[in-house]
């Protein structure tokens, strides 16, 4: 999908929300290439197919958000279906699951993407596009800049915060970690 999808880990009231100030961003020097970026995913369980009426609220939205993602400060890459717009023909985790799958600069671009844009809206209404779901529904990680990840990877990722918790490997927004001093080929 886009980097849209309202029904990742709540969404806390910008006022609340953990701050990016201090946060881990891209390790390098302002104006330095970075070394690494931050990928992410999340996920959404429809409460009704797409068409239904009932998602009229959020499918009108993905255009303008996907769009507003695209030209945002640190946006890098956004998963989108051949021959699409968006990711939300592609159901990787389910039938009725969509995702979010994107790459950004650092963790403070993705944050501001996240709480200070049109796209907080979207959060704050997720509830009535999408079922709450048990668990962990979002996962972020280091990769090589230059590189984007696969759908798999992502997979594993979310597995790896369900199993172990943040941790440098794979977190979230509110745990966030810095960039690898030197990164593996991402796995």
């Amino acid at each position: 999908m886009s980097a849209s999808t309202p029904a990742s880990a709540s969404a806390p009231d910008p006022a609340t929300a953990p701050s990016p100030a201090g946060s881990p961003d891209s390790g390098t020097a302002p104006g330095a290439a970075p070394a690494h970026h931050l990928a992410q995913i999340n996920l959404g369980l429809l409460k009704a197919p797409l068409d239904d009426p009932s998602m009229k609220g959020f499918t009108d939205q993905l255009e303008p958000v996907n769009a507003l993602a695209d030209r945002s400060p640190g946006f890098v890459w956004r998963l989108i279906e051949q021959g699409g717009s968006d990711a939300t023909g592609l159901r990787p985790f389910g039938p009725n699951t969509i995702i979010n799958f994107s790459v950004w600069r650092d963790v403070e671009t993705l944050w501001d993407f996240t709480y200070r844009t049109d796209h907080l809206d979207l959060l704050r209404r997720r509830r009535t596009w999408f079922e709450r779901m048990d668990g962990v529904l979002v996962a972020l990680w280091w990769i090589p800049a230059g590189t984007i990840p696969t759908v798999e990877e992502a997979g594993r990722k979310l597995d790896l915060v369900r199993e172990i918790g943040p941790s440098p490997e794979a977190f979230t927004l509110r745990t966030p970690f810095p960039p690898p001093a030197s990164h593996p080929q991402h796995a």
